[in-house]
């Protein structure tokens, strides 16, 4: 069968024109609403009112338009029935062979900070959907365009056979009922957070595409990278790549994890993370001082990590950088002499993240983690501690310069993979034990990296000691003060061991596993 006849109506116009054009070159009549309908009367493209076809006017502000009879038989008939043939005969009816239509701006309303509810509400699309999903469904014989990038295919197949393959209409129904199910998901998710309802009785996310990945974690893995469709500026999603390979699975990972760190920090921060985990953070006078810091926490395992900065990144900071192999460098923006010094290398990854997401912005995030068969869901971890939450519970406070790298460190922590134990120093850290199946283990490590750094050290922990053979490790060491959740039946043992060793420490109530 051969298109006849055409319903268009779309709030995005690009290249509708064009389209209607070649349709009723190729002897198709358009019929069409509203400003799409004055659109191709002024370009003197023929064209024929929906009022004529339903024989009845656009009510309503143009909210009742296409909800009629005359439009949605055209559309739902079954070319092939008997009975739907006899019917549309006997009321005088026509079928509809191809729908182009794209849908009220509800997200582009939304993002405006000064929307109104009632604006929000008014863009909310309701003969657009329903026209879609019903050509969708008969997509047997009504071919439904949703995305302007598929006017050429339709057009082509237009002039070589006078209709869309069935091939065609399967791939773009099923591309309306993904719009359709977005747009919806958006709106759903509008009320949500009206009515301060985040968690509701069932949950739909929708997200768009960034990219197709090489593959995922490892190379027998299938992977993409999506974004929200409103999601707020300062993270992996809205960065600029500016030079290198295109990322992977597991640098979009790192590099988020990184930003998650640095984001933690007002003065100049550098981290540098190796499998989401970090391992260097330092914080400077200036964004060269935090790098040389965090570049000296671990000169090894930096090699090949991920650097994130959350100031613009100059030439003196370049210098070093290209001093090693480093996967991405991520910073708010680079200057021209530092661009020009890292591009020198061909494969790393340079990303501008522009404006670094406020505490507030992060706070209103969720987390998704995928189970079989399900999903997690909570609130991102972007607690911060206040005065009212730190208790010294030792004989001995911390002393000024102690209480400060304990809040560095409580702030790096948190970020660490569970059991986790972070020992800083001098504005640094300068052992990490990470993920392990028990604290003293994560300890060990975190103190044999060290070294000789751990005299003097402080030491966090990102949840309470269940018992204290961490603190007499920790004395061993040389470590001088300890910040840990607390919480424990055994806690006053780790207290008496501090107290034996003459060292400081504080709790905060507040643990941060991290699976």
């Amino acid at each position: 069968m051969a298109i006849r006849r055409a319903l268009v109506s779309v709030s995005d116009k690009t290249g509708i024109v064009e389209l209607c054009r070649e349709l009723a070159e190729q002897g198709v009549q358009v019929i069409s609403t509203g400003g799409t309908k004055t659109l191709l009367e002024k370009e003197k493209v023929p064209v024929i009112g929906i009022s004529e076809v339903t024989g009845f006017p656009e009510i309503l502000d143009g909210r009742v338009k296409t909800l009629h009879p005359a439009v949605h038989s055209g559309l739902l008939a079954v070319r092939d029935d008997a009975e739907h043939i006899k019917q549309m005969e006997e009321l005088n009816l026509d079928y509809i062979d191809l729908v182009v239509v794209n849908l009220y701006p509800f997200k582009e309303t939304i993002a405006k900070p000064d929307v109104s509810y009632e604006d929000a509400i008014e863009n909310i699309d309701i003969g657009g959907p329903t026209m879609l999903r019903s050509a969708a469904k008969n997509h047997a014989f009504v071919t439904v365009v949703v995305d302007a990038g598929d006017y050429a295919q339709v057009l082509e197949e237009v002039r070589s056979g006078g209709d869309t393959t069935l091939e065609t209409r399967k791939r773009l129904a099923a591309k309306v009922f993904r719009h359709t199910s977005a747009y919806d998901a958006l709106i759903s998710d509008y009320f949500a957070k009206q009515l301060d309802n985040p968690l509701p009785e069932s949950l739909t996310f929708t997200y768009e595409k960034v990219q197709e990945l090489r593959y995922g974690e490892n190379p027998h893995q299938k992977a993409a990278f999506y974004r929200k469709p409103l999601s707020s500026e300062g993270n992996i999603t809205s960065a600029e790549q500016l030079h290198g390979k295109e990322l992977s699975y597991n640098n979009i990972n790192d590099a988020n994890a990184a930003l998650a760190i640095v984001k933690e920090f007002d003065e100049p921060a550098v981290v540098a993370v190796k499998h989401m985990n970090p391992c260097g953070v330092g914080i400077g006078s200036n964004i060269d001082e935090a790098y040389v810091k965090a570049y000296e926490s671990d000169p090894t395992s930096i090699f090949g990590g991920i650097v994130a900065a959350n100031r613009t990144i100059g030439a003196e900071t370049a210098v070093r950088l290209n001093d090693l192999f480093l996967e991405i460098v991520i910073a708010p923006d680079f200057t021209p002499e530092a661009l020009e010094i890292l591009q020198r290398k061909k494969n790393i990854r340079l990303m501008r993240i522009g404006n670094l997401t406020s505490a507030a912005e992060r706070n209103s995030e969720w987390l998704v983690t995928s189970v079989e068969g399900g999903m997690l869901v909570q609130q991102s971890d972007v607690h911060s501690l206040t005065d009212a939450d730190i208790t010294v519970v030792t004989n001995r406070a911390p002393t000024d310069e102690e209480l400060k790298q304990l809040l560095f460190s409580w702030k790096i922590v948190k970020h660490v993979k569970s059991n986790a134990i972070l020992l800083a120093s001098n504005n640094m850290t300068v052992g990490v034990g990470a993920g392990q199946m028990n604290r003293v283990g994560a300890a060990r490590i975190a103190l044999q990296q060290a070294g000789d750094k751990a005299v003097g050290a402080v030491l966090a922990s990102d949840a309470f000691f269940p018992m204290g053979d961490t603190v007499e490790l920790a004395a061993k060491a040389g470590i001088t003060a300890i910040i840990q959740p607390g919480g424990s039946i055994k806690d006053q043992e780790s207290i008496d061991a501090a107290n034996a060793n003459n060292i400081a420490m504080i709790v905060t109530g507040v643990r941060h596993f991290k699976h």
